[in-house]
């Protein structure tokens, strides 16, 4: 299983999580609205959710539902790269309220 950076994270990209990340495995553009959390590098250690300000990292199976389209978020990010387009996958899953906070 991996951790999920999640909605509460859009708009607040605190780095807190990632330097505490013994693997590296998050992808923090400075182009993006959030943090991402490589699933296929996330060693499952959790040292990342006491550190999140927003609460915004879960377990993959504890996401909230009305965010669970973020754990596929997190995996196309990291596949993509910079040029992963958020907005675009954040309508497709339905969360306008997201949308709505992306500069």
């Amino acid at each position: 299983m991996t951790y999920v950076v999640a909605q509460p994270c859009i708009g607040t990209r605190d780095t807190a999580c990632e330097k505490v990340c013994p693997v590296n495995c998050f992808f923090n553009w400075e182009s993006h609205a959030m943090l991402y959390i490589n699933p296929a590098e996330c060693i499952d250690c959790g040292a990342c959710v006491p550190e999140c300000p927003v609460q915004a990292i879960f377990p993959q199976d504890e996401v909230p539902a009305q965010w669970a389209a973020y754990y596929q978020i997190n995996v196309d990010a990291s596949a993509a790269g910079e040029s992963y387009d958020l907005k675009a996958a954040l309508i497709a899953a339905g969360d306008t309220e997201a949308v709505g906070r992306i500069p």
